[in-house]
């Protein structure tokens, strides 16, 4: 294969949640911004596996950026969830206490949260608590709540934010590994990746829990590590058991085991917490399970072993410093980091965004020809993609779009009622859907109870027919995981 040399004015390095929110807010400006990503599909890391939740901010410090990220960004996110059309529902938390220690911890988190102005923020007795959560262990004595926490769709919040960056003149390119970056004389050059060179001023360090080797390449020192947290998701059956995302009193390591509804309408528990060594780790255990189950009975005793449909495991990037890391390079000019984006990193995505739009500033006032201006024109919005149960309760407009196609009138799969044309939309967005997890990200086909048992041979038949490949060449997640053998 013939490696190519391409130019850009920004290069993000990883397609999660971080980079693609940055991408897409550096779109404002008329720079050539190429997003690099080695996975097939965005949000392959990180953001595929979390707990979805946008958190009040009582937690963290003032002192710490996380804490200033995270109490900037919470009210960001209505605007722009409306705008990208991603799932977003400001439902609350509740922290559970059992006793006079907790009373004690709860009122401490309080008063850190009202230090940083988070409003409503309301001490809970035991009748008060029984009436937000019926189900609460009977146990519980007091709750600390918070009515400005919602609950996302991680994966489909890093996808929004690629295809809209895409719309507003963005490059992602997929499959696309990072091999070194040049550097000369102490100033960045350009990215070496496996699929040729890539000319740049600017390089954006979004990595995740690889960001302490791209560093590296740029002649930092940084020491990100991974920690392991295992989840249960539950049936839909069992997504009511609670109103509010529910959490234990926290640690200094953690927040600990929760319990919470999904956008979708799932049952969510997890995770623990667990620091390893191998970034590729994504193994789920019987003692990690087993763990997760219990911790989650202690807020929700009457949880069904038997209602879980899939468990899974994310990685946290974490740097030794406990804080995020956003700012620029100690050794090379032109390289801006951001890492050890841990927890609430998903709740920062908007305000670290906004960090590096700031930072890209600097670095142009200090090099004149580095030119920034707003495009007259930017896309807020992304387009519908419109999906069936959206519609449940106004089938008359359901019918509109199969008036248009009849592709929508085909159920593909069964458990999450999603037709073809959804998946035909998914395979045609901005960041198109090219792998069977990266369809489910999209559309849901294969997230119910079956897990994919019913309806994943269409699912690879329709990718087939819309990439024009033969179903051997289908895979699971891209590289070498073909879901067929000849």
């Amino acid at each position: 294969m013939k490696l190519s040399k391409r130019k850009a004015d920004i290069v993000v390095i990883g397609g999660g949640v971080i980079g693609t929110a940055i991408a897409r807010e550096l779109a404002h400006f008329k720079l050539d911004i190429i997003l690099l990503e080695k996975e097939a599909d965005l949000a392959c890391g990180t953001s595929k596996a979390n707990s979805g939740i946008i958190h009040a901010g009582y937690n963290a410090s003032s002192d710490t950026i996380k804490g200033r990220m995270n109490v900037k960004a919470n009210s960001q996110f209505d605007k722009i969830c409306a705008d990208l059309n991603v799932p977003f529902n400001r439902i609350g938390s509740v922290v559970v206490g059992f006793s006079e220690n907790d009373l004690k911890k709860l009122k401490e988190i309080k008063a850190n949260g009202e230090k940083q102005k988070i409003e409503g923020l309301e001490i809970l007795g035991k009748n008060e608590l029984r009436q937000k959560e019926e189900n609460i262990n009977p146990e519980a004595k007091y709750g600390l709540f918070a009515p400005t926490a919602g609950i996302i769709s991680p994966y489909e919040l890093a996808i929004a934010y690629g295809d809209n960056a895409v719309l507003n003149g963005a490059e992602v390119m997929l499959n696309t590994k990072v091999t070194d970056l040049i550097v000369e004389n102490n100033s960045l050059k350009a990215v070496k990746t496996n699929k040729g060179v890539i000319e740049t001023e600017l390089v954006i360090n979004a990595a995740g829990v690889f960001a302490d080797k791209i560093a590296k390449m740029g002649r930092d020192e940084m020491k990100i590590k991974p920690r392991k947290g295992e989840y249960h998701l539950f049936d839909k059956e069992y997504g009511s058991l609670v109103d509010h995302v529910l959490f234990p009193i926290p640690t200094d390591r953690s927040k600990g085991i929760l319990v919470t509804p999904t956008v979708h309408g799932n049952l969510l528990v997890g995770p623990n917490s667990q620091e390893i060594d191998n970034k590729n780790d994504l193994s789920t255990t019987r003692e990690g399970m087993e763990e997760i189950m219990a911790g989650a009975k202690k807020l929700i005793p009457d949880l069904p072993q038997d209602g879980v449909i899939t468990s899974f495991s994310g990685l946290r990037a974490v740097d030794e410093s406990g804080d995020f890391i956003i700012g620029f390079s100690d050794s090379t000019e032109g390289l801006i980091h951001t890492a050890g984006i841990q927890s609430p990193g998903l709740s920062s995505t908007p305000a670290i965004a906004d960090k590096v739009v700031e930072l890209v500033k600097e670095y142009a006032k200090g090099n004149k020809d580095f030119e920034l201006e707003y495009k007259k024109e930017f896309r807020e919005k992304n387009p519908e993609y419109p999906h069936y149960n959206d519609y449940k309760d106004k089938k008359d407009k359901w019918e509109y779009y199969i008036k248009k196609d009849n592709d929508y009138a085909k159920v593909i799969c069964r458990c999450e009622t999603v037709t073809k044309g959804e998946i035909v939309d998914a395979i045609q967005r901005p960041v198109p859907a090219q792998t069977v997890d990266a369809i489910k990200r999209r559309t849901r086909a294969g997230s119910g109870r079956c897990q994919g048992g019913f309806c994943g041979p269409r699912v690879v038949e329709i990718l087939a027919e819309e990439l024009d490949i033969s179903p051997l060449e289908v895979t699971k997640r891209g590289g070498d995981s073909n879901i067929l053998a000849a």
